[in-house]
């Protein structure tokens, strides 16, 4: 990877990160491929059977959580080692796993199943260091003024290829290529993990690091500093540092109750919109908003933060607000009562102008909420040291998945317990955002000091290092 002169320089993100967005792009079409071959799955384990939902909700239980939990595993690692090896040994393993669920042997029950649970455990436990090392290695490539950029684009790709990975698995099942489609993946991933390897170098740590840009240009200078348990408590357990861990809880509880709540909502009567016109609206309204929220705000939100980083965090507050405010919106709004052959017609919905009201709401919530994804991460690496940017990634990520996985139960409880209100559950959990907002505001005023407590220790690094440039000269 090049290395800037400067922090003002631009790198080109596409030039330079390439092999690793279609490493991201191919490891979440495999991943949308599993979740939704989750019923065709459940026939070719047992022919001649219904669909066995506790074992297949097995499976993307140890899928979603081996992920998390091999997160806090990797988040070490990577902060200890070379995060290109560790991207490396991570393709070779997911790219396997998918190739040898394509020699599974089918209508054996539970011996097919505990095939499928070994190598999707494989799977998921690789893909708990993806997120953190793709953080760490960006944090020492990419300039600061870029970060949203970055972020947004691998979060584009993210979102595109899941879709594909529906779209591209359920048609090669629907045709009997079940095994082709994990094959073809499966070595499409090991190809772009090796790409990959050929094409990008190890960034030194720290090298996006004003304090320590200059120093590093040395080659024979080396930022081989290591974090203890006192440097861990100075700085890891920072007090924005604190907010952020546990505001992602309250954040993914929310987001993961919101589509918990959606779909009952208007696909049980009176409404009674089709699951398949709910995905093409979710497609039209929340996939565009989504992507075009994160391609016009990113560039913005670095301009913005690239003197004053701080001015993320008042984005961040405005993405959890305006989001789920507008997201609330859709369920006091007048939505038409159809029959189902009414709500199965996907052209005649979308002739009714509340559908577009609908649609409107919702396409703002996701562009909104695309705030959050774009200066989270940035917001993480400014007030962390180098060697410890995976793992106070995978801190996060192990408790947004906790907050992710409780979300869809805290929904569930809510609606029996109001009688299937939900206009009234929507509303408690909108008042939910409340200590997220609260701690994002005292967060505003210990940024600075955490941030320069950052800045204190690195340069008393680089004089560490200048001092042993001078001895070895």
């Amino acid at each position: 990877m090049t290395q800037p002169n400067s922090e003002n320089s631009d790198i080109s993100l596409t030039k330079t990160f390439w092999p690793l967005y279609l490493l991201n792009g191919f490891q979440h079409i495999s991943f949308g491929g599993i979740i939704i071959l989750i019923v065709p799955l459940s026939i070719l384990m047992w022919p001649s059977d219904p669909y066995h939902a506790i074992e297949m909700g097995i499976l993307i239980t140890i899928l979603f959580w081996s992920d998390s939990l091999a997160g806090l595993i990797f988040g070490r690692l990577i902060d200890k080692y070379s995060r290109k090896i560790i991207i490396i040994i991570i393709s070779i393993f997911r790219g396997g796993s998918m190739i040898m669920l394509g020699f599974a042997i089918v209508g054996r029950g539970l011996e097919t199943w505990g095939y499928f649970i070994f190598f999707a455990f494989i799977f998921g436990v690789f893909a708990g260091g993806s997120w953190p090392a793709v953080v760490s290695i960006s944090h020492d490539t990419v300039p600061r003024h870029q970060r949203s950029r970055f972020f947004g684009y691998y979060q584009i790709i993210r979102t595109i290829a899941t879709l594909l990975g529906f779209l591209i698995a359920s048609y090669l099942v629907q045709n009997g290529f079940w095994r082709e489609f994990f094959w073809g993946i499966g070595s499409c991933i090991l190809i772009m993990g090796f790409i990959f390897a050929l094409h990008n170098k190890e960034p030194k740590r720290g090298s996006q690091r004003e304090e320590l840009m200059e120093i590093l240009q040395d080659d024979s200078i080396e930022y081989d500093f290591q974090i203890d348990r006192s440097m861990m408590r100075k700085t890891m357990f920072s007090k924005t540092n604190k907010v952020a861990l546990i505001e992602g809880i309250f954040t993914m509880i929310l987001m993961g109750s919101l589509i918990i709540l959606i779909l009952p909502y208007i696909q049980s009567p009176p409404h009674n919109i089709s699951p398949f016109s709910t995905s093409v609206f979710l497609v039209i309204f929340g996939l565009t908003g989504g992507l075009l929220g994160i391609i016009l705000l990113a560039r913005l939100c670095d301009k913005m933060a690239k003197e004053k980083p701080i001015r993320r965090l008042p984005m961040i507050v405005l993405s959890i607000v305006g989001g789920l405010v507008m997201f609330a919106l859709i369920f006091f709004l007048p939505l038409p009562h159809l029959t189902v052959e009414q709500g199965m017609d996907i052209l005649s919905l979308m002739t009714m102008p509340i559908i577009w009201v609908m649609g409107a709401f919702y396409f703002s919530s996701r562009a909104i909420f695309s705030l959050y994804i774009i200066n989270q991460a940035p917001v993480l690496q400014e007030i962390n040291l180098p060697e410890a940017q995976g793992q106070i990634v995978s801190w996060n990520q192990f408790l947004e998945s906790m907050g992710r996985g409780i979300g869809p139960l805290i929904a569930g409880i809510l609606l029996v317990t109001t009688g299937t209100n939900y206009q009234l559950v929507i509303m408690i959990i909108v008042l939910c955002i409340i200590p997220g907002i609260v701690l994002w505001m005292f967060a505003l005023k210990w940024f600075h000091d955490d941030s320069q407590n950052i800045k204190e220790i690195l340069e008393q690094r680089a004089e560490i290092l200048k001092t042993r440039q001078n001895n070895s000269t």
